[in-house]
């Protein structure tokens, strides 16, 4: 009985108690961002947002959790109906995988890979797959239209998001994403990436479909794009994919760029807070500049949105990767 929980149960249960000492505070956390979406954009408005359920209206999330709990599930005449609700796991369960290689401290992670970098890249850009699987199954011209858009506009902004990736990891040295915040001790690489650091967070905001971005649920001409035909709890699982993605993609930016758990200050009282308050908090600060280009930015028209990508973020991205490569050379810091 020992050698089986020794070889067998307890390997088990320490896995499953890592996953969900990561899984539970990043829901709840998603579920508590729509509530600060609402009151952020309602106090930069001059309007109240939600106040009524609960004190201060804490209790707002598990209001809505509960309205679309109980909301009939309607699914459109002539739908694939398997790839129709498959659709939205595949989108709510990508941005939970992300967290598996995420530190949030040192040595505070599920699995620490190698090749960290490259599964988190794998992971964002497989999250178009939902939304092309949403449009297709819904058999709705709105739907198709909007799963259209997104598809040309997350694989438009992979391409410079990927080259800054490597700007980044050429810097570095690793692809491990623990050894990229280390190697940020004393210097952040928002600093010496400065431009890229820029482009790399408006290309985010395109990867995650977000303001001033989101085409792909243009309601002025596309009602709501790839989510028209969805309701009740489906509609909340692409609700609650894109704030589990606009998390993952904050957790991404601390790392490549604001120096992970890493302190600001390398001093008391500073360098007594814990490394994963650090992370949240950085987390927190990037969250909050999404909210605050939704309620302060107009919608791109989507001429705009590719040119954008195309024309000035890929070129620019293309010569930073070479002068960092250049630069890398000539101090001797890159082998080659």
């Amino acid at each position: 009985m020992a050698e089986f929980w020794n070889d067998y149960l307890f390997p088990l249960v320490w896995i499953v108690g890592k996953i969900l000492l990561f899984a539970v505070p990043v829901l709840l956390t998603m579920a508590y961002l729509t509530y600060a979406e609402r009151r952020i954009i309602g106090a930069m408005q001059l309007r109240k947002g939600p106040n009524v359920i609960g004190p201060f209206g804490l209790l707002q999330p598990f209001a809505d959790a509960v309205k679309l709990l109980f909301k009939e599930t309607v699914v459109p005449t002539g739908s694939s109906p398997v790839v129709f609700f498959l659709a939205p796991m595949v989108t709510f369960t990508l941005a939970l995988l992300a967290w598996a290689v995420i530190p949030v401290a040192d040595g505070w992670l599920i699995s620490d890979l190698n090749v960290g970098i490259l599964y988190l890249f794998a992971i964002s850009s497989l999250g178009v797959y939902g939304i092309v699987m949403a449009g297709w199954a819904s058999n709705s011209r709105y739907a198709f239209l909007g799963a259209m858009r997104s598809a040309a506009q997350m694989v438009s902004y992979e391409v410079s998001i990927g080259f800054i990736m490597i700007s980044v990891l050429m810097t570095a040295g690793s692809l491990n994403l623990s050894e990229i915040v280390m190697a940020q001790q004393g210097l952040w690489y928002f600093i010496p990436h400065f431009p890229m650091f820029i482009i790399f967070f408006v290309s985010v905001l395109a990867e995650t479909n977000r303001h001033p971005f989101d085409l792909p649920e243009a309601e002025s001409e596309l009602v709501a794009g790839f989510m028209t035909e969805y309701s009740s709890m489906s509609f909340a699982l692409f609700f609650l994919g894109e704030y589990m993605n606009m998390i993952m993609m904050s957790g991404f930016v601390t790392i490549l760029f604001l120096g992970g758990w890493l302190s600001p200050f390398d001093f008391a009282p500073f360098t007594w807070i814990p490394g994963f308050v650090w992370f949240m908090l950085k987390v927190a600060f990037c969250l909050f500049v999404f909210i605050w280009v939704r309620a302060t930015f107009p919608r791109y028209r989507y001429d705009q949105l590719m040119r954008l990508g195309w024309k000035v973020f890929l070129p620019l991205s293309l010569v930073w990767l070479v002068l960092t490569a250049g630069f890398l050379v000539y101090t001797g810091k890159l082998a080659g």
